[in-house]
Formats: structure tokens, sequence, C-alpha cells
């Protein structure tokens, strides 16, 4: 029987108890035994109680060789504290699935950036796995399969083709990782959403990634989910279309990469296609 490790490197679980138990019923009934990360009750003011053990439970679950797959309870705020104390040769000695989105993204990239590991950019336990779509559970399912992934979006703001591998995650903590080492050395399509953002933050954080000469010369396609909560759609739009001409790639929306419930799962590192509206991972 497989083992999922549920952790917790980022926000602090708060009043969402009832959660955890939801989705620790619902990996049972799939099968797997659950077992928890020390710190999953801890707080810490926002955080999931120290960084230090956050750290050990993270290189823990990696080395432990009874978890299977490693599932991130939430996101909030902390993974950028961690990434810089990591030992990520135990991560590479020790590859497994490891699952999250919004703040976990960094965490996401700098793993795969140190280890050439394949992340999963999809569901979390409090936000998903405690009362899932089957949407989102098909799509996971498909991505931990190692299944080909198609996708189609709805807009295109720069038409096109390119390949590369899919690379990404939530705008907002991809720019928190600048001046990190933690671009990739090989072409990609990049995939972004966000969440209570204003038009303004979404340009400058494009910006500051575009003005980094390794993200510009290596992006070869934008894929964009959803930017939830944006104060002015309009604006958005001109955006975006403005950004594809700029770059002169292809730049599409409509992808269900989101805070929402129905979401996709991204497997981080895999080779993928964008061409036009379609998006396919091998």
């Amino acid at each position: 029987m497989k083992t999922v490790g549920i952790i917790s490197p980022a926000g602090a679980l708060g009043e969402d108890r009832e959660k955890l138990e939801s989705a620790k019923n619902y990996f049972e009934s799939k099968g797997f035994n659950v077992k928890f990360s020390k710190n999953i009750f801890d707080s810490k003011r926002y955080l999931a109680g120290d960084d230090e053990i956050k750290i050990s439970e993270l290189e823990h679950f990696f080395a432990d060789p009874e978890i299977d797959i490693i599932v991130n309870a939430r996101g909030g705020y902390g993974s950028i504290r961690l990434i810089n104390q990591i030992n990520y040769e135990i991560i590479k000695n020790n590859p497994k699935p490891f699952i999250g989105f919004s703040d976990i993204t960094a965490l996401l990239l700098m793993i795969y950036k140190r280890t050439g590991i394949v992340t999963y950019h999809g569901p979390m336990v409090i936000s998903d796995f405690a009362d899932i779509t089957s949407f989102t559970e098909d799509s996971f399912d498909k991505a931990l399969n190692g299944e080909k992934l198609e996708f189609t979006g709805t807009t295109i703001y720069q038409d096109g083709s390119a390949e590369g591998i899919i690379w990404g995650g939530n705008l907002a903590t991809v720019t928190s990782l600048c001046g990190q080492d933690f671009i990739p050395d090989k072409d990609f399509i990049f995939f972004a959403e966000d969440l209570n953002e204003p038009v303004y933050k979404i340009d400058k954080m494009f910006q500051q990634l575009i003005n980094i000469k390794e993200f510009e010369e290596h992006c070869k396609g934008i894929a964009l989910g959803d930017f939830l909560d944006v104060d002015n759609e309009e604006w958005l739009e001109e955006y975006f279309q403005e950004l594809g001409e700029r770059l002169n790639i292809p730049v599409i929306s409509g992808f269900k990469i989101t805070h929402s419930k129905d979401k996709i799962t991204v497997p981080i590192g895999k080779m993928c296609s964008l061409d036009g509206k379609i998006l396919t991972i091998f």
C-alpha cells in the first residue's frame, strides 16, 4: 500500500483541521496510508511553525522510503524562507512526486532547478483534496500516471507555435525568486496564474522576469491561467495583447491553472508544445 505524506512548509493551518481530516479520509478511500509532518498543526504568526522543523520534515519526507507522494497542506506564505537552507542532495537521491501551488511554487521551481526532478503544480490538501472535484481529480491522476496531457485555451493574444519544457506557477511567487538562480537553462513555455493582484502589478511582475536575460532568452511561449479578482479586466486584456506583441511569442489564455476548485495538474520540467490554443505536455 502506498503512502501519501502531507507536509506544511508554508502558512499555518488555522481553522482548517476538519478539512485536513476530510482530505485524509479521501486518500484512505483511494487505498493510501497517510502520514502528517510533525509541524502540521504548528503556528508561528502566519507560518506553520519554525523554519528549522519545516526543513527537517521536508528532507525527512523525501528520504523516508515509506512515503511515495508528498502533497502540501496549503500555501499562504513561508516557502521562500526555506529555499537556501534545504539539502537538495537528499531530494535528488530520493525522487518522488511533490505537489502544490500558490506559495509552494517557490519549492516546485527550486527543487526542479537544483535536482532536475519533475515537480507538480497541482491540488493541495486544504483547498482541494478536502472536497475534490472530478475535474481536478482526473487531471491529477493523469499527470501523476505520466499520461500525455492536452489542454485547450480560449484566447489567442499572439498566435504561433513553440516547444520547450513547461515551467512556471503563481506569478507573484515566481517573481519572489528574483535574485536566485532559478531560471531553467533550456527553452520553456512559461505558465502563470495569480489572485487579487491589480493589473499594474501583473505588468510589473512580468517585467521583472523579462528583465532577466535568461528568462527572455529561453521563454518561447506563455500559457496563462486565471488571474482572479483583478481590478480591471479590460486593462488586463490590453496588457496580455501587448506582452505577446512585444515578445513576439505565442501568448494564450484560458487554461485551468488557477486558485479555483477545477484545476489542472502541470508537471514542471516535462517537454511540451504550444500550438494555437492547444497546450500538449508529453
